[in-house]
This record gives C-alpha cells, structure tokens and sequence, in this order.
C-alpha cells in the first residue's frame, strides 16, 4: 500500500497556475496530512501496545485517520469528546461515521490523568514530534520534484489547524512555506508552534477578516465550488476553504515574477459529507 509519495498535479485556477501536491490520494483509507503526521506510528512496532486515546471533536480528521490507524495495526482506540450532538448520533455522517465503522469507542467525558503502559496517547489534531518523521518524507518528496524540474523560486502554502505539518516542513525545506490560521488565531497558530519547535516557524498570512473555525461562511462555498469546476478537484470545506482565500491574495498581491506556486492537498475530504448538509440547511445552495 502506498502511504507516501504523492503525485503533483498543475491545475490553473482564476487564470493562475497552481501545483497541488496531491496528499488526498494518497492512499483511500490513510490519507493526507494525517497520514504523515501518524507515519511512524504506522511503520514502526509497539508490541507492548494495545490501546490509543485521543481527543478533539466529533468530526475531526484527526479522529478518522487514527480510527484507520487502529484498525491497521488492531488496537483498540478511544477517543475523547466534550460533547457530540444528538443528530449525529441518530443520523451518522463524515469522520463520525466512519471512525465508528471502525471500531472506534467515542467516549463523552474528561481525558483521565494517567495511561497505563499499554496505552499510546495521541494528542489532539497530531500535535506531536513523532509527526516530523512522515513530514520530512514529505519535504524530501517536494525537494526532488523542485530539483527534477530545476525550480528556482517557489513558494509553499498550506492552511493550517495545529500548524504541525506546516512547521515541521519549514524544518525540512530550504524554501518559504506559508500558512494560515483555521482554527484560533495567529497568536494560537504561534503557541502551538513554539510548543513543538523555538524555531522553523513558517510564515503566517493573516486574513482580511476574522473567521471561526466550523462556521459556514457563503464565501467559502463558493471558493469550494470555483475550485471544483475549474481543477476538477474536491477540496476540504474547513481548511482549504479558507487557505485558497488567503493563498489566492496572496498570490495576486505578490510582486516577485516567475514565481512557482506549490499548494498542499491534505485531504479531509470525508467530513465534506456533513459540511454540504449544513451549507444545504442554512443556505439552501445545493
């Protein structure tokens, strides 16, 4: 199975030419940015392993990706929430309902305080250091591609949530890396940064308005639905939303010429399933 080495695919998009280094596909079950952040757990053995906890929120990619995880290497894995809505547990959809399919225990209580030896615990979203053995796979994957195409200038975008993989392939990358914030602010991205890494900090771009995380914003449908049409590509409601929205000034604000444009897919495409009935619900656009 192939959980590394993703292909690259220019697309234009608005009359600009993209890259896409395309991490959704990299695999159907194991994807995405959460497929390198969990890489060395997935290749490497824990025999005295039999149990990973989590947490987060009820539709995390995270929780999908570790429930898949699980299921690969037959561990039992338990997963922490504040609270999940009483629709979705009568009508199950996204990362909900497939980490359920996976055997997952969704537990809706405090973490507890202590694990015991034969518990692995996963913090929240994949913020952890183990995360920088697949991201360095990554950088290396996108540093044979730049040389093999003798690119000079480039710049590297990404939105972010714990700005994990972001940060970790600023390490690795002799290039700039950009990113945004998606979930908090800019002052949370660089928290959650510096808890990881005092330095390779990528460069953050702000956005022109403040937007919160899992809010549906009308804006961010149609940016979905442009992209859609004119790459042919199914892009993540959450993250890739608002990252093209803020790549895409970006972009056009930059005065630099024959720059080259590498936008990262990190796949979280399963929780579109539940985001088009909420843009249905409230904007009747579908």
């Amino acid at each position: 199975m192939n959980y590394t080495n993703s292909q690259i695919h220019e697309v234009t998009f608005n009359k600009q030419k993209y890259f896409i280094k395309r991490d959704d596909l990299l695999n159907p079950d194991f994807s995405g940015n959460k497929a390198r952040k969990f890489y060395y757990y997935l290749i490497n053995d824990f025999p005295n392993i039999k149990k990973v906890v989590s947490h987060g929120s009820s539709q995390s990619n995270a929780m999908y990706s570790l429930s898949v995880l699980c299921k690969l290497k037959n561990w039992q894995f338990d997963y922490y929430v504040d609270h999940t809505a009483s629709f979705l547990k009568e009508n199950p959809s996204g990362n909900y309902k497939y980490a359920i399919k996976n055997s997952m225990n969704i537990i809706e209580s405090k973490l507890p305080d202590f694990f015991d030896k034969e518990t692995l615990f996963i913090n929240e979203g994949g913020a952890l250091a183990q995360a920088a053995y697949g991201i360095e796979i990554l950088a290396n994957e996108i540093k044979l591609w730049i040389n093999q195409n003798n690119i000079k200038n480039i710049k590297i975008f990404l939105p972010s949530g714990t700005g994990t993989t972001a940060l970790f392939l600023q390490k690795f990358l002799p290039f700039e890396v950009l990113t945004c914030a998606c979930v908090g602010n800019e002052e949370y991205l660089i928290k959650q940064f510096e808890s990881l890494e005092k330095n390779y900090h990528p460069t953050i771009i702000k956005t022109d308005k403040k937007y919160y995380f899992g809010k549906l914003y009308k804006e961010f449908y149609e940016i979905h639905n442009e992209l859609l049409n004119q790459t042919k590509i199914e892009f993540d409601f959450l993250y890739d939303s608002l990252g093209w929205i803020c790549f895409e000034n970006y972009v056009k604000q930059l005065k630099e010429e024959n720059t080259t444009f590498l936008y990262i897919h990190q796949g979280g495409i399963i929780g579109n399933e539940s985001m088009y009935d909420r843009y249905k619900h409230k904007y009747s656009l579908i």
